[in-house]
């Protein structure tokens, strides 16, 4: 395959960015989008000129670090897909593929195609946790039954690798998908019950005061999300958010 591209660069936040052209050749079509992006590294590396920087990690669609808007679409054009598991047999001979980082307030861009997402480990470090007494002996995970209905729920909102995808789909660029799976995950649970209260609102606080966009319900976040977490949970965080205010 041949394959032309239109790749992002910038040296820094503080830089300008522009967009470079590559031409590519005898590109597999059972290679991963990733392994491409690694050919024309390669080829750059061998001519002397700087490579693109890009984010990855596990590349089993796992950790969900390979973040990047393909023809427009966070992690390309496959549904519920990772860029790392994107293959080259979805794009066609001659095909001309634009890569550009997730565009965001609360994501700056740190080189290239990386950006800065640790906005979302402050939102998961403000509330995405149960305290639990660890002396003595543990206890048993099985002690508190749970009904299948909210441990599915809770299993499927857990599935949110963090990404970031649904933010870079936003027109608003909204951070409620993300941040509702994290808290629904608990809020499903008798363990996460306790804290429930406080959780939502020190997250939504901390949601906001990065400077995420609001939810207008364009479902963007769903369709592009690789995990396919539902829109349900903005639902519930915003029925726990509004108890948490309620109760004062």
């Amino acid at each position: 395959m041949k394959i032309h591209l239109k790749v992002w660069r910038q040296k820094d936040a503080n830089s300008r960015g522009h967009f470079e052209s590559y031409d590519l050749d005898h590109i597999e079509a059972d290679m991963s989008f990733l392994e491409m992006l690694d050919v024309l590294n390669e080829s750059l590396i061998n001519q002397g000129k700087e490579p693109v920087e890009f984010d990855h990690d596990c590349r089993e669609g796992i950790c969900g670090t390979c973040s990047m808007v393909i023809n427009g679409k966070p992690h390309g054009p496959q549904k519920r897909t990772t860029t790392c598991q994107l293959h080259m047999r979805s794009f066609k001979d001659g095909d001309s593929i634009t890569i550009e980082p997730f565009r965001a307030q609360a994501f700056p861009v740190i080189k290239d195609l990386i950006v800065d997402r640790s906005a979302f480990d402050r939102i998961q470090q403000a509330g995405g946790y149960i305290s639990v007494n660890t002396s003595g002996r543990p206890v048993d995970a099985n002690a508190i039954p749970i009904e299948k209905e909210y441990a599915d729920a809770s299993f499927n909102a857990a599935t949110c690798i963090g990404c970031g995808a649904c933010v870079a789909a936003c027109k608003n660029a909204s951070a409620m998908l993300f941040t509702s799976a994290k808290v629904s995950q608990y809020a499903l649970l008798p363990q996460g019950r306790v804290e429930a209260t406080t959780r939502v609102l020190n997250m939504v606080k901390q949601m906001d005061s990065e400077g995420f966009g609001n939810c207008t319900n364009t479902g963007a976040c769903e369709v592009e999300c690789p995990k396919g977490i539902s829109l349900e949970n903005i639902a519930r965080m915003n029925r726990e958010y509004l108890g948490a205010v309620a109760k004062g």
